[in-house]
């Protein structure tokens, strides 16, 4: 009994888990579309993905980040 109870929880677990990647393929469709309507209206993508990139990290890992970046550019005279 307890075989036909673990195969059916991990039927159910699986099941979740391909419902859940089909709907992240749906939102990751929407999102490249988002970004062609706004490449459409003149924005730039590539820095549009940059500062969704840079929103999602912590104040304190980004300011790392630019004074990093800052640094190696001082560094190589850019």
């Amino acid at each position: 009994m307890s075989d036909s109870i673990s195969a059916e929880q991990l039927r159910l677990l699986i099941e979740r888990i391909e419902r859940l990647e089909e709907e992240k393929k749906g939102i990751a469709d929407d999102i490249k579309d988002v970004y062609g309507e706004a490449k459409a209206t003149g924005f730039d993508v590539k820095t549009m993905r940059n500062i969704v990139r840079l929103r999602k990290m912590e104040k304190h890992h980004r300011d790392e980040a630019e004074m990093l970046l800052e640094t190696y550019k001082q560094a190589l005279g850019i």
